[in-house]
């Protein structure tokens, strides 16, 4: 893993707070000399002069050796300057000094890290990123842990890091590199040994399908997963794959053939597998797409009726009873897909359909109100996972979307 290139400025805050107890101890013992030292070095820290403010600390720790804010200090001046042994030197003595004094053991964890000690460095990094109270602390142990548990081949570990990590720095950028790598090395590692392992299997031949269908192959998609069938010709969830495939095809080279091969592998899946929702909806989605409503409108209401919280199956049946004139039956399956969606702009806006029809102003305002907030920061339907596991075909806006009231 790479160098976590963040600073330790979380530190030196702290440190500044101990310089002041620094200088009243040396006015008592070395009282011009210590003074200006211990002055100097805070002066220079507050400036960004680290180099300054070191030459200061060093001579001010000459003189007053006994002083564990010190050393602490100078620590911290050199994890910063990255001279690492010796920050990992005045660490001990600050800790010898004074067992108690705050986060040398995060700053003791990250030097060694530093120096590639990854052994030695766990304890204070584990204890930094598990009891420490402070964020910035907690986040900088546990990019390091990253480092040290993968320079330790403990990938299980380094995977719980990162899933904790993505849980409490969700929008970080440097978290995000960080734990985007190791997600990526261990799909890599764990691929390569399914293929070692079993080459031939149907999981394998499912790895690569889904792989050439993530880059666009889909010819070579088809292969692989039509290879499982002939291993295993009632294997769930192939068929349904296969019509996404299928699918994609046809949306980009519009061959009318490909949309008769999804609707019949759909169909396959529900043979195969009658509780396959995503399969049923996918039915009932090209029945809407071919106008036949009722029909459409029945298998949405069956995908419902066995999974309550199919979001996009409640946004289907939505659209398809306000262009029946009803809705006052569109009403609840809208309501709850805007709730189990809260950005799926599609429902809000037919859910603004469907209460300014009943008369509801109030009620559609406010739903016209988040279908405007979510258009405005561009962030659509599309791409949004089902309640189910697998991506379906999403429900799309209709002509008339882009006016200012449903």
């Amino acid at each position: 893993m790479r160098r976590i290139r963040s600073s330790a400025g979380v530190f030196f805050a702290w440190m500044l707070l101990c310089l002041p107890a620094c200088m009243v101890h040396a006015q008592s013992n070395h009282q011009d000399e210590a003074a200006q030292y211990s002055e100097a070095g805070q002066q220079a820290l507050a400036a960004g002069q680290y180099d300054v403010a070191q030459t200061n600390l060093e001579k001010l720790a000459k003189l007053e050796p006994g002083i564990a804010e010190v050393h602490a200090t100078l620590a911290v001046i050199y994890y910063k300057q990255r001279q690492y042994d010796l920050a990992v030197k005045e660490i001990r003595i600050a800790q010898k000094l004074k067992p108690g004094l705050p986060k040398l053991d995060s700053l003791l964890g990250q030097s060694l890290a530093e120096m590639g000690r990854f052994h030695d460095a766990l304890p204070g990094l584990e204890k930094g990123f598990k009891q420490s109270a402070d964020n910035e602390i907690r986040r900088m142990c546990g990019l390091q842990l990253l480092r040290a548990y993968t320079g330790l081949n403990r990938d299980p570990d380094a995977v719980e890091i990162a899933l904790a990590l993505n849980k409490y720095y969700p929008n970080d950028p440097e978290v995000l590199y960080h734990t985007g790598r190791i997600f990526g090395n261990i799909a890599y590692v764990v691929m390569e040994k399914l293929h070692d392992e079993a080459p031939n299997s149907v999981w394998m031949l499912q790895a690569q399908g889904e792989a050439n269908e993530a880059q666009k192959d889909y010819d070579a998609a088809i292969v692989a997963f039509n290879h499982i069938l002939v291993l295993d010709p009632k294997r769930p969830g192939i068929h349904y794959k296969l019509g996404r495939v299928y699918l994609r095809r046809y949306q980009e080279a519009h061959k009318p053939e490909d949309y008769d091969a999804a609707k019949s592998e759909f169909a396959a899946e529900v043979a195969v597998d009658p509780g396959n929702g995503n399969a049923a909806y996918e039915l009932a989605n090209i029945d809407l797409e071919q106008g036949n409503l009722e029909a459409a409108r029945k298998g949405f209401e069956q995908v419902v009726a066995r999974f309550p919280d199919f979001a996009e199956a409640l946004v289907a049946i939505g659209g398809i009873r306000l262009q029946d004139q009803k809705p006052e039956l569109a009403l609840q399956p809208l309501q709850h897909a805007s709730e189990l969606r809260p950005d799926d702009k599609v429902a809000w806006y037919r859910l603004a359909q469907a209460e300014r029809a009943l008369g509801h102003r109030e009620a559609s305002q406010k739903a016209m109100g988040k279908f405007q907030e979510l258009r405005k920061a561009g962030n659509v339907a599309l791409g949004l996972k089902s309640s189910s596991a697998d991506e379906v075909t999403q429900q799309q806006l209709g002509p008339g979307a882009d006016s200012s009231t449903p």
